[in-house]
């Protein structure tokens, strides 16, 4: 099984290659912003990490925040915030299979 952290960075940098597989994104407060993607992406142990309709909570490590800020930085770049000083990264995830997206929103604290 994949580490969480695995399927976030994988999910979060193919998003990037590929936005035509984002349906939508939006920033959410100044800190937080909300990505459904096609539910077609292949991504190891979905179920378990995107479980269907409902929803899953994990704070990222600091080490993949500390090894992965660029990437960070560039969806935080899409909040409505203006300072780059978060420590901690929560990713909720989720599966909606009647709109055939997945759910990612990252919240920057």
């Amino acid at each position: 099984m994949a580490s969480n952290s695995d399927s976030i960075y994988y999910v979060l940098t193919k998003l990037k290659h590929h936005p035509e597989l984002i349906k939508s994104i939006r920033p959410r407060y100044t800190n937080t912003i909300l990505i459904l993607f096609d539910d077609s992406l292949k991504i190891a142990d979905a179920s378990f990490y995107f479980p269907v309709d409902r929803f899953m909570v994990n704070r990222l490590s600091n080490d993949f925040v500390a090894k992965n800020g660029d990437l960070l930085d560039s969806y935080f770049s899409m909040t409505n915030g203006t300072k780059k000083n978060y420590y901690d990264v929560w990713a909720t995830t989720c599966h909606i299979p009647e709109k055939k997206v997945y759910l990612l929103e990252l919240s920057f604290e």
